[in-house]
């Protein structure tokens, strides 16, 4: 494994993640559970179609689906998180 390339792509994608509710103007934590879990769906969803369509990654369609239902969960996490370190001012 190449652990910065793991971590540079952890920040972008928290990056991504940010720039999408800012621009959603997502309030509260309940918006940023679900924002961060339609973001993460969709996200992992591109990638991991991409990799199924052009790759001997995935033999089947559950481990892909397993995936996008893991991702989700942990970007609904981490979408809560970034809205609970904005502040006060921007979570209504």
């Amino acid at each position: 494994m190449i652990w910065w390339a793991i971590i540079l792509s952890n920040l972008l994608a928290a990056l991504f993640l940010s720039l999408f509710m800012d621009w959603g103007k997502v309030k509260g934590i309940v918006g940023g559970l679900k924002t961060g879990a339609i973001f993460g769906a969709l996200f992992a969803a591109t990638i991991d179609f991409s990799f199924w369509s052009m790759t001997l990654m995935y033999s089947s369609l559950l481990p892909l689906l397993v995936e996008i239902i893991v991702s989700s969960f942990v970007y609904a996490i981490v979408g809560m998180i970034i809205v609970l370190t904005w502040g006060k001012d921007n979570q209504g």
